[in-house]
């Protein structure tokens, strides 16, 4: 191994490489692909917009500008956790750590404990995002931080369904809803039963405000959990689910 790394010291760069241009072009459409891009027919702006129909991307884009470099940022498995693998950039190992946990074992449920161990285990700020039904299976872990002097910013996407699977019931059985409905949870209320901070929030410009004063809560060693109310409608970062109503029923 020591030869091989001689070897390769003294080895002059080579002036150009045959993959050049490929990774360029690779980087291009990544660049392009995490561009805010509004859904079709909802009234997304940076002011709020109506009742629930939340700009996910001005949202990704706070905790970019707000989350310290860092900040471990864990998820379970929802259509939820496709805003924030598109449009967050995680700083990754360039910085010398890791900052993102729970992607590769594809479960619901794992970012609330996830997000309690990275804590635990390190002392960052711990960033989840999980959905309603994701948070319904292991929300309980709550009370493990507040017993084990732990604290996470928890982000609950409420948007009243089991999103995935009431998106592909669109779009195989177009009006079709069965079995896909959460009703009568109020997560922010259930936090405070376990020890977190608890807020419910149902216009994108409310969020800021609530993000840095979790953040200062955590000074305290307090969690926080918020709750954002979110249309079903903005279901996918390419596509709104009447969007996907439509196109199945057109077929």
């Amino acid at each position: 191994m020591n030869a091989a790394a001689r070897s390769l010291e003294v080895l002059t760069a080579p002036i150009s490489v045959a993959w050049g241009t490929e990774s360029r072009l690779a980087n291009a459409q990544y660049r392009q692909w995490i561009e805010p891009q509004s859904l079709p027919g909802l009234p997304f702006d940076d002011a709020g917009g109506d009742e629930g129909m939340i700009n996910m991307p001005r949202i990704i884009q706070l905790l970019q500008q707000h989350l310290p470099p860092d900040a471990v940022l864990t998820n379970g498995a929802g259509n939820y956790a496709s805003w924030m693998h598109r449009y967050f950039q995680h700083h990754g190992l360039a910085k010398g750590f890791k900052t993102q946990v729970a992607p590769t074992s594809g479960s619901m449920g794992v970012g609330v404990p996830a997000g309690v161990a990275a804590h635990v285990m390190t002392g960052r700020v711990a960033f989840t995002m999980a959905g309603d039904g994701d948070f319904l299976m292991t929300g309980q872990e709550l009370s493990t931080a507040t017993a084990h002097g732990a604290a996470s910013i928890v982000l609950v996407l409420n948007n009243g369904s089991y999103g995935t699977i009431r998106m592909h019931q669109e779009r195989e059985y177009p009006k079709r809803i069965s079995g896909s409905v959460i009703a009568g949870a109020d997560f922010a209320l259930l936090a405070q039963g376990y020890g977190y901070h608890g807020v419910r929030i149902t216009h994108t410009d409310e969020f800021e405000a609530q993000l840095l004063a979790a953040l200062a809560r955590l000074k305290e060693q307090q969690g926080t959990l918020i709750e954002l109310i979110i249309s079903p409608e903005v279901i996918t970062t390419r596509n709104s689910l009447s969007a996907i109503t439509q196109q199945a029923l057109s077929k």
